[in-house]
């Protein structure tokens, strides 16, 4: 672990609160999630789900995620052996990779990607493969030569990012089918992060991975509340996928946390049952949100890739005369008082990084508004 050292999410929000800058780099909204969820879990708590909950998670979420998925995507999931609650999408994230991956074999993932990646590979003393996602028509893509190119006979498995943080990415059906076309020709482990899979627009289709063909039995997908319901402090994610994989995960997650949060299991088994519309209401104000900021950037100079999903927009600062997105990302907070996260910490290839920033669009109107306005001075 010696590469890793403080997340940059945790860095540049100290920067903010140093700087007294607006915070649009670390991606959690500053309004609440849905009444009836947040009662819910007021009710859970008195009414006494305040110890361990089961190891396997509570019964109540584990049914409520599998009733999701038959009803959204058509894929039937046992809730006993198939579904395993989480610490939010990270830890079934790093259980994944810990139970699944051996020493050295290696793992594709696409770069950009989550810094928790490269730390849950290191962690299972597994060897990252990245390929990158480049501009092409306004949005970022992977070329299919270089996916191919990138699988050896010690490919374990392809992480999977879509809805993409933080390109904002939403992959398409014939990107996803090149995916698993390679996994079914070389026998690879799917490990699908699907977090932000309510959070797509301009009526883009998220598709699991898990849902094509001959993938459903080699796939491990990971979501959570955190995002649908606004609720990132509750880490409550699930994993799922076929009984062995599954197994694997929850094989190394009994000893990283065994149990908890059982209260917002409960809640947020509620929620998916009797929520949904206030997510939809959620994901056409991020909508709109994400179209304020990027007209604001645009305004301001910046080169602006509109995002299909996700909380995120990428930025290329070049136009405004900018080479180097970390040095930038720094000298923000004292030249406009507003913080973004640089792009290249999350790739291996900084250089193919090094040009844009990320902004975070899951924010009131009128911090976005004030952000802009600050940015502004960037072009004067």
């Amino acid at each position: 672990m010696r590469e890793f050292g403080t997340t940059i999410f945790a860095e540049m929000s100290a920067l903010a609160v140093r700087t007294e800058s607006i915070n649009l780099g670390q991606g959690f909204p500053d309004t609440e999630g849905p009444q009836g969820l947040l009662d819910a879990a007021t009710a859970a708590i008195n009414g006494g789900v305040n110890q361990y909950p089961p190891g396997r998670g509570m019964a109540e979420l584990r049914a409520a995620v599998a009733e999701q998925r038959a009803a959204r995507y058509g894929l039937t999931l046992d809730p006993d052996t198939q579904v395993l609650p989480t610490v939010g999408a990270t830890e079934g994230i790093a259980s994944a990779l810990l139970g699944l991956v051996d020493a050295g074999d290696e793992v594709i993932v696409f770069e950009p990607y989550y810094d928790s990646y490269a730390a849950a590979i290191a962690l299972a003393r597994g060897v990252r493969r990245p390929v990158t996602l480049r501009p092409r028509e306004g949005r970022f893509t992977f070329d299919p030569d270089e996916l191919r190119a990138a699988v050896s006979p010690r490919t374990r498995a392809v992480l999977i990012n879509s809805p993409h943080n933080p390109t904002g990415t939403v992959f398409t059906r014939a990107e996803l089918e090149t995916v698993a076309a390679l996994c079914r020709e070389h026998d690879l482990i799917a490990i699908s992060d699907e977090v932000y899979e309510y959070l797509t627009y301009d009526g883009t289709e998220h598709i699991p991975v898990a849902s094509l063909p001959g993938m459903e039995e080699r796939t491990v997908t990971l979501s959570s509340a955190g995002k649908t319901f606004s609720v990132t402090g509750w880490k409550v994610g699930w994993a799922m996928g076929p009984e062995p994989l599954v197994a694997a995960v929850a094989s190394v997650k009994q000893f990283l946390t065994y149990s908890a949060n059982g209260a917002y299991q409960v809640a947020v088994a509620h929620a998916l049952r009797t929520e949904l519309d206030w997510v939809a209401g959620l994901r056409a104000s991020l909508e709109g949100k994400r179209d304020r900021l990027v007209a604001g950037l645009e305004k301001a100079g910046f080169t602006v890739f509109r995002p299909a999903g996700t909380y995120f927009v990428q930025a290329d600062i070049r136009p405004l005369g900018y080479s180097d997105g970390l040095e930038l990302a720094m000298a923000l907070p004292e030249r406009a008082g507003v913080v973004a996260v640089p792009s290249q910490v999350f790739y291996d290839d900084t250089d193919a990084g090094r040009p844009f920033v990320r902004f975070a669009c899951c924010k009131r109107d009128e911090v976005i508004d004030a952000a802009m306005d600050r940015l502004a001075r960037l072009r004067g």
